[in-house]
């Protein structure tokens, strides 16, 4: 079923639906997911909003051209309303963010005017629970200029069928670039710019409720911020994968050769990605 949207829906009142409903939900691998496909037409670009997100992702705010991962933004409210609904079975409060793939076709002019779309792509197990792919596009007429895949894990028992982990790629460490302090408000910043109050990335108090010692940062602002380091062409493909937590307030390693990123602290890979040119 395709729903067409009038107007972009209001974050606070889908996080608090989320909130209300998640002591409810019982999520598990294989069941049933909504299949509902949100459009949201006529979409254009607030630019002071831009300018906004730009700064706190450490993007060169004027450009012309949207980042790359903007679009992630405009397409959250979408994502928003199919996972705070009844129908959707994970939990809306403690979901991480595990993984991104972002494809770009080319290059998306800040006043352009664009097509949103979200639906959920599906459920998989996970070693730690169960998660959810959410797909976002966005079309520029009849064209797909922009496309994500969002995976988002709900951590539960998992019982014996779990599938085992799968095998970690060891190769030795990116050199380092940089060294980045992250500041404690890093979580909220980014949430003010992107919708995306999670608990677990605004304060030590509300990130306690689900198991973690400090806020972390949210995994979109981590690629943001390495892809702003690592510049991507017009037409690009960003993979990023959400190793571990990123705790705030902290200290970071940005590395980078070629086409691949990292960042690293206290002994750890927190992020891991590649930034892949399309011919």
């Amino acid at each position: 079923m395709t729903i067409t949207l009038a107007q972009t829906p209001s974050l606070p009142p889908l996080l608090a639906r989320g909130a209300l409903l998640s002591p409810f939900k019982r999520p598990r691998p294989d069941a049933e997911f909504p299949r509902t496909r949100l459009v949201l037409p006529g979409v254009r670009v607030d630019l002071a909003h831009l300018a906004a997100y730009e700064r706190v992702c450490g993007f060169a705010t004027g450009d012309d051209a949207l980042p790359v991962t903007y679009p992630h933004v405009l397409g959250f409210p979408l994502a928003m309303r199919l996972m705070s609904g009844r129908d959707f079975p994970l939990p809306l409060l403690g979901l991480v963010h595990t993984s991104v793939e972002i494809t770009q076709r080319r290059a998306l002019a800040a006043t352009g005017t664009y097509e949103l779309t979200g639906y959920v792509e599906g459920l998989a197990p996970h070693r730690r629970g169960t998660e959810a792919a959410v797909v976002s596009e966005m079309r520029a007429g009849d064209e797909v200029v922009w496309e994500s895949r969002s995976t988002y894990l709900a951590r539960h028992r998992t019982g014996s069928r779990t599938p085992p982990s799968e095998p970690v790629e060891h190769r030795p460490p990116l050199p380092a670039v940089a060294e980045w302090r992250l500041a404690g408000d890093v979580g909220r910043r980014y949430g003010a710019v992107s919708g995306d109050r999670n608990p677990i990335h605004l304060h030590p108090l509300t990130a306690r409720l689900f198991g973690f010692p400090r806020a972390i940062a949210h995994g979109m602002w981590t690629v943001a911020r390495c892809v702003a380091a690592h510049g991507t062409p017009a037409a690009v493909l960003v993979r990023a994968g959400f190793r571990a937590p990123v705790p705030l307030p902290g200290t970071v390693t940005y590395a980078a050769e070629g086409g691949l990123f990292e960042l690293r602290g206290g002994g750890r890979v927190h992020v891991t990605g590649g930034v892949y040119p399309l011919v």
